[in-house]
């Protein structure tokens, strides 16, 4: 199936390092943030694994849970989590999904529909290094999908994060490149009126559909 932006992730219920998971009522009234990876013992993963467990306590303060998926079974999840905590420096501090049949892998479109739980090729694998924002609401926010060679930017992970917390509580949008604090975009949707009553302390009109204003807090 094809997962889109706006519309409700998938749920499903999976064996996890932590535990068995039912995905929706894991999630609870968090954020949550689900991210797979192409095998266990590789070495981009291994680094990528190992940043993400150093900024939990950003997540927890944004009130975000994590998840990560291995086309790999719990076992193995078990044995390279000693590795990464050798090499990162942070031991795993969140559930990874063992997903050696591929179902949830294949839920969320993050692999060959063909692709089998048996020898599979690189090409087979090149889609699974996949993140998923998911609201409260179970609604899929945003996606971001990223080759083998390259590993994923978690910094933008958290910053993409705190766009869509922002826009969620207050209804506006973020310009390139915006960092929590710097100003922020009324929308379109919002008129001139409605906007001097929302921010009486006024905003900058640069053009008729670009408005600036200061961050609400």
């Amino acid at each position: 199936m094809s997962i889109r932006i706006g519309e409700e992730a998938p749920d499903f219920t999976a064996e996890t390092t932590e535990g068995t998971v039912r995905f929706h009522e894991w999630i609870g009234d968090h954020w949550a943030i689900l991210f797979s990876h192409p095998k266990d013992f590789t070495p981009v993963c291994t680094t990528e694994l190992g940043y993400l467990a150093g900024l939990m306590p950003e997540f927890d303060k944004r009130n975000t849970k994590i998840i990560g998926l291995s086309v790999d079974p719990v076992s193995d999840h078990q044995k390279w989590m000693k590795d990464i905590e050798e090499t990162q420096g942070h031991a795993i501090n969140y559930p990874l999904i063992g997903d050696a049949n591929l179902a949830v892998a294949k839920l969320y479109d993050m692999i060959h529909p063909n692709a089998n739980g048996g020898t599979r090729t690189a090409a087979d694998n090149a889609t699974v290094r996949s993140v998923f924002l998911i609201g409260p609401d179970k609604k899929v926010k945003a996606m971001l999908m990223y080759p083998m060679s390259a590993g994923r930017n978690f910094d933008e992970v958290l910053r993409l994060l705190d766009a869509l917390q922002l826009n969620a509580k207050f209804t506006v949008a973020t310009p390139v490149n915006w960092k929590m604090g710097e100003d922020v975009i009324i929308p379109t949707s919002v008129s001139n009126d409605d906007a001097m009553q929302k921010y009486p302390q006024g905003f900058k009109t640069v053009k008729p559909y670009l408005r600036y204003v200061a961050q609400p807090r």
